[in-house]
């Protein structure tokens, strides 16, 4: 709280600081963050539905899921650990699925009616302990899970000439228009129209009375009112299935930013892993997200439709505790000290869950950081050495630096204690012999109509190459593979899909904007820009940029102009183009790749000193002379010098006494950061920078 406040006073101007020790018992409260409050407003609900359970159940054996991906038994089950516990067995289920078809390295897509959640693995569970759900901050452990709001009943509308799907969702009632109750159009109609869906394929269960087959009727003219929209507004009317594509194409986009949040952004290379999809609505579309992500293959493990609930019944008894540290890597007694504390307190909670502790597999981790910084990676504990390396491989790999000259600080320790693996696998085999189709149906694929076969997946021969496009049924889920895939059913009974060609979607060129390529390229452009901001509030060590989140970041193209900036802080963008094109004037053809150039002079861009610009040019060929694009962030500092800390001192009558000022300057020179030249300007002058350690940081 003291250095915050520094940070705070010396922003705004104030030159001395009261600081108060007594902390109040409503203070004690507070600092423990939402989770107390949220506890405290789901535990009697949750204990109400144990209690039901539990009647029904009578003496048999009681556990519950927890959103760390571990059951737990019921008596001991608390409203905090259970906000993410469907998702959470998701991730279990695809970890064993993964594991029992020979992959470890996957990408966890569960697509079902209303959103899509995603995630992560690599021979291990991620998790999160501080994380937001819903507006609550919780600090609980939690699988690390992204959610988007794009799922098979996700509303497709057009507005404003662009394709928009989501976030509103048509839910179970009215459901999608081809539900025949007055649905708005969804995902769902999409793959209907396209014939990705076949009506005679599908139970009777639709309509008013719950007794009538799919209605394509009451999609066809949900998409004939879109395609009256779209032609008054843009002169043009497409034909109902490139409406159905391009909606499809935007969805698919959506889905693939949510991956690259968990992967790409956290500096994961996933064209080497696989898409493991799963949910009812996964298979239709996992082909055409796992193209976007430049991944060739793609698992359809049994019970798909329903592998969330599965992978509660593969879970293990799990108990997970952890202490506050904040020490030196080096002050190993106190290290040791709290792991042997730590492993006690996680073990004996698994003991009162009746797993003896001889049963028991432990597991301690050590979360560390970078003094200064405020984001710890989770290390297992070993030998200091062992230890080092990993942190800076990790470290590498999710930021893209090592910080050789920075003590290594241990934010906590965690022990995890499980029941051990006694529910590794299923005994599944594939036991169908035909190898033709069962029929044949015209589905509307990249502008033109072909002929799909279909298949039922529990009459499928084991090791039999089914060509795309075609359409693969199991009960529970609909697995759509699309042209330039083969699926091949494994004897284990896994369906995997793997890409045999690159199929290019064909796209008119026209005087006026697409308006699908428009929101593709929307998607596209703003995940780079996300990613841009997820890497910086990281990796930061000021309060303004890793906590308050005063920075942005977008996307420029060869000129300077805006293309896509993520929605940080808005006052930074509307003249942080004018910086851009303010190094663009002064370097011109002098720019080269490898070099970083600052700017926070209001003469060239700049909104006030504090905030510094910096600016990356992008080559996209090796042979490109010029950049392609520019990406830009813009961070807040506290303080950049001047004749009192903070932002436009209200005494100053130059320019300089309000700080140091950077209108064209080098801060990375052929891949190399210049800290020297950097530490010398803001050294320099009569006012100086008063922590051109953080400032240094921070850039």
């Amino acid at each position: 709280h003291e250095t915050a406040a520094e940070e705070i006073a010396s922003d705004i101007g104030f030159t001395q600081i009261s600081v108060s020790h007594k902390v109040s018992p409503l203070m004690k409260l507070i600092s423990r963050g939402d989770t107390t409050v949220a506890d405290a407003y789901l535990s009697p609900i949750l204990s109400r539905y144990v209690q039901q359970i539990r009647s029904a159940v009578g003496d048999t054996p009681l556990y519950f899921m927890q959103s760390s991906g571990g059951l737990t038994a019921a008596d001991m089950f608390e409203g905090k650990d259970a906000v993410l516990s469907g998702p959470a067995g998701g991730i279990v289920g695809a970890a064993k699925s993964g594991k029992r078809a020979g992959v470890s390295h996957l990408v966890g897509f569960d697509m079902g009616g209303t959103s899509t959640d995603v995630s992560h693995y690599a021979g291990h569970y991620e998790r999160v302990f501080d994380t937001v759900v819903a507006g609550i901050r919780m600090t609980v452990p939690m699988m690390d899970i992204h959610t988007v709001a794009a799922g098979g009943g996700s509303i497709c509308s057009f507005n404003q000439g662009r394709f928009l799907v989501g976030p509103a969702s048509a839910g179970a009632n009215p459901g999608p228009a081809a539900y025949g109750r007055g649905g708005p159009i969804t995902v769902t109609d999409c793959n209907v129209l396209l014939g990705k869906l076949q009506p005679d394929l599908f139970p009777s269960i639709f309509g008013l009375n719950g007794d009538e087959p799919l209605n394509v009727n009451a999609t066809k003219r949900g998409f004939e009112a879109i395609a009256i929209e779209i032609e008054q507004e843009t002169g043009k009317k497409p034909s109902l299935e490139t409406i159905a594509e391009g909606f499809l194409a935007v969805a698919v986009e959506h889905m693939a930013r949510a991956i690259k949040r968990v992967s790409v952004e956290r500096g994961h290379d996933i064209k080497n892993h696989a898409l493991l999809s799963f949910g009812g609505a996964g298979g239709q579309h996992a082909c055409l997200v796992a193209q976007a992500l430049g991944i060739d293959k793609v698992i359809i493990p049994p019970f798909s439709g329903v592998l969330s609930a599965l992978g509660m019944g593969l879970s293990e008894q799990t108990a997970i505790a952890d202490v506050a540290a904040e020490c030196a890597l080096e002050e190993t007694a106190e290290i040791d000290s709290a792991v042997k504390e730590v492993s006690e307190i996680a073990s004996q909670k698994l003991a009162d869950q009746n797993v003896r502790k001889a049963d028991q597999q432990l597991s301690v981790s050590l979360h560390l950081k970078y003094a200064g910084s405020d984001t710890s990676l989770a290390i297992p504990y070993g030998p200091q050495s062992e230890v080092i390396e990993a942190f800076e491989k990790a470290h590498e790999l999710q930021f893209g630096f090592t910080d050789k000259d920075a003590a290594i600080t241990v934010e906590s320790v965690e022990a995890e204690a499980t029941s051990g693996d006694t529910n590794e696998t299923l005994s599944l085999s594939a036991l169908g012999t035909e190898t033709g189709a069962l029929d044949t149906r015209n589905v509307f694929w990249n502008n033109e109509t072909t002929s799909a076969k279909i298949f039922h997946k529990d009459r499928l021969k084991a090791n039999h190459p089914i060509e795309g496009p075609a359409i693969i049924l199991e009960n529970g889920g609909t697995t759509i593979v699309e042209t330039g895939w083969q699926a091949i059913l494994q004897p284990g009974d896994t369906l995997e899909l793997v890409r045999t060609g690159n199929i290019i979607r064909q796209h008119q060129v026209t005087d006026t904007p697409d308006p699908i390529l428009l929101e593709i390229f929307n998607n596209l452009f703003m995940s780079v820009a996300e990613e841009m901001g997820g890497v910086l509030a990281k990796t930061a060590r000021s309060v303004n940029v890793k906590e308050r989140l005063d920075f942005s970041c977008a996307v420029f193209d060869e000129i300077g102009n805006l293309i896509a900036n993520a929605p940080h802080m808005p006052v930074h963008l509307g003249s942080m183009g004018e910086s851009v094109k303010a190094i663009i004037d002064a370097r011109g053809s002098t720019i080269k790749r490898g070099d970083v150039y600052m700017v926070n002079d209001p003469y060239a861009g700049g909104t006030h000193l504090p905030d510094i610009t910096v600016i990356t040019p992008i080559f996209l060929e090796a042979e490109d002379t010029a950049p392609d694009f520019f990406v830009a962030s813009r961070g807040h500092h506290s303080d950049v010098g001047g004749i009192t800390p903070g932002s436009m001192p209200p005494h100053s009558k130059t320019i300089d006494e309000e700080g140091i000022r950077f209108t064209n300057f080098d801060l990375v020179k052929e891949g190399k950061f210049e800290e020297k030249a950097v530490t010398d300007a803001l050294s320099s002058g009569d006012y100086p920078a008063r922590n051109i350690e953080q400032n240094i940081a921070d850039l």
